[in-house]
């Protein structure tokens, strides 16, 4: 049987019904979710229209999803590089009006909301001006460029009443939600341990992207890229692969790490810092000139459980996120989640006992089979069997996303993945750079919403 060749009754009812599965081989394909079917009988004043401020690789991914988004429309572009400007017309398939000055579109009044694809250390100004004039934001992961920019990005959509959603799409994810049923029913039973990674073998992995051509102070507005950030000469390089530089975005930890901990944080349930972390790495490849690593690993102290991270830019290892539990052990890998049960059944001691002498050793297992009778057949968790699920082929979390988001902008509702929600996983970021660059364990004061060392 293939994906292509499912039947009406191999889908299934699970939940709440938002989702649906059927048995795929030995995995079960979730299906999409209804957000992503059409709105019938849309009523015009129910459509969404949206403009995009910034339409780099990113920005372009998010228009491309918005297509498959109903009832939404863009209607206005903005990025500081010209070329860009028809990169989102391409992607649109239709012209579209199209600017270098953000606050042009943030003027019209035909835009309800817009995305944010800038790069970090523009988020918190763009963001704070799109909240200003009563825009809804929906804002590229990580929120913010600085723990006060995160603060500060909630102010500014607390006083003009806006909705804002960050886009660590996992959280939409049909397959994190069925992680999150999972660990919410207590099959795994105490979670302690989380581990997680995602690594990457490619120059474009690495940000390494190639100059484009027509590159020049004549097609980028180089003076609007430095806003915020100190002032020096043209310089492609930090233009395109802006990633890789302090002044602008956060490394591996802004990029990879934020989806790591915003998925760990929505399946586990958590709405808060980790209380210390400490990291680890270095530059041990890409010797261009880059200020970030190519290898961080961190460890965070959450009250209840451990959650131990590594981005790498020297392996392809994929997307790993691990739950190890005293009852069960739940993995995503990639695009597929698996489910496994420990055997928790009580057993008789089969190790140090062969240190006694057979008298005493056949007198305990004797007492202990008394005193363990066994079990009748399928009463026991041993009785589970490793589950697994899948995504469709064709299926998109950030289009699933982005449903979420422009449904919050028509019903007011809170958005999946709200400022505070995502501030949290921000912090998470500056928090394990904070203890690589000072060499220190990093502690979250909450109190006083700061980074402090543990000397300091």
């Amino acid at each position: 049987m293939t994906n292509s060749s499912l039947t009406r009754r191999q889908f299934i009812r699970i939940g709440t019904g938002a989702i649906a599965v059927g048995t795929v081989g030995q995995a079960t394909l979730l299906a999409p979710k209804l957000l992503a079917a059409p709105l019938r009988g849309m009523a015009p004043s129910d459509r969404v229209r949206f403009a995009s401020i910034g339409t780099g690789v990113r920005g372009c991914e998010l228009l491309g999803a918005s297509l498959r988004v109903p009832g939404v429309e863009c209607v206005a572009v903005c990025d500081l590089y010209d070329s860009r400007h028809q990169a989102a017309r391409e992607v649109l398939k239709r012209e579209v009006p199209a600017t270098r000055n953000y606050r042009e579109v943030l003027d019209r009044q035909d835009v309800d909301a817009v995305i944010v694809a800038v790069t970090d250390h523009q988020h918190r100004r763009v963001v704070e001006d799109a909240c200003a004039a009563g825009k809804d934001v929906y804002c590229e992961k990580p929120m913010s460029h600085t723990v006060q920019d995160g603060f500060r990005i909630i102010e500014a959509a607390h006083k003009h009443q806006r909705i804002v959603q960050v886009g660590s799409q996992r959280v939409s994810s049909i397959l994190y939600a069925k992680a999150k049923e999972i660990y919410d029913s207590g099959k795994l039973g105490d979670v302690t341990a989380i581990q997680a990674y995602w690594d990457r073998n490619t120059p474009s992995g690495a940000w390494v992207y190639p100059i484009p051509p027509n590159a020049s102070e004549q097609t980028i507005d180089w003076n609007a890229f430095l806003e915020g950030a100190p002032k020096r000469p043209f310089d492609p390089v930090r233009f395109f692969r802006w990633r890789c530089f302090t002044d602008y975005g956060e490394g591996l930890a802004g990029d990879l790490f934020v989806h790591l901990l915003s998925g760990i944080h929505f399946i586990t349930g958590t709405d808060m810092v980790a209380e210390r972390a400490q990291s680890s790495g270095g530059i041990f490849r890409w010797r261009d000139g880059r200020e970030f690593p190519d290898l961080i690993e961190t460890v965070y102290d959450y009250p209840s459980f451990r959650v131990s991270l590594r981005s790498n830019l020297n392996n392809e290892g994929g997307e790993f996120i691990g739950f190890f539990g005293t009852e069960g052990t739940m993995v995503i890998k990639d695009l597929t989640l698996t489910y496994t049960p420990q055997d928790t059944r009580p057993k008789a001691e089969d190790y140090s006992i062969f240190g006694w002498p057979e008298e005493l050793r056949q007198e305990y297992l004797r007492k202990w089979r008394e005193e363990h009778p066994v079990a009748p057949p399928l009463t026991d968790k041993v009785d589970e069997v490793t589950e697994v699920f899948t995504t469709p082929p064709d299926y998109n979390d950030t289009a699933d996303h982005q449903a979420n988001f422009f449904d919050a902008v028509r019903t007011r509702k809170p958005p999946v993945e709200n400022e505070i929600f995502a501030n949290h996983a921000a912090i998470g970021c500056h928090v394990a750079n904070y203890a690589y660059f000072n060499k220190t364990i990093a502690i979250w004061d909450a109190d006083a919403k700061k980074i402090r060392g543990l000397q300091s």
